[in-house]
């Protein structure tokens, strides 16, 4: 059983939104920074962005900035990456990765499960 649960991915147009979710089972992850992480077909694993416990601190990609927007909600354990003006470049499967440091960002080893977002032309 995976600890974290991405999901919200799916199909759409260049130009369009979608919101993806992160999901902890339980307290798992309780009161962590997350970070985001994309893995285009034949490409290596790129950071997106990352949060921390309490949301008054972001980092993004710079191929990600200004169209994309962290936030948590911390009574339902859960993560979200809203994505605007979506380009076929974002195409790739997302992955939510937990703080190896807790409440201050740091990348970890481990990976839930990934959606995957698949942008038009």
């Amino acid at each position: 059983q995976e600890l974290l649960v991405a999901s919200g991915g799916g199909l759409v147009q260049a130009g369009e939104s979608l919101t993806l979710s992160c999901a902890a089972s339980g307290r798992a992850f309780w009161e962590y920074a997350m970070g985001w992480y994309r893995q285009a077909p034949g490409k290596d694993r790129e950071f997106v962005g990352a949060i921390n416990w309490s949301g008054a601190w972001t980092s993004y990609a710079q191929a990600v900035k200004g169209r994309f927007t962290l936030s948590r909600h911390s009574t339902d354990n859960t993560w979200y990456l809203h994505m605007a003006n979506l380009k076929p470049e974002d195409t790739g499967d997302y992955y939510c990765n937990p703080s190896s440091g807790g409440r201050t960002w740091r990348p970890s080893d481990y990976f839930g499960q990934g959606t995957q977002v698949t942008v038009s032309a």
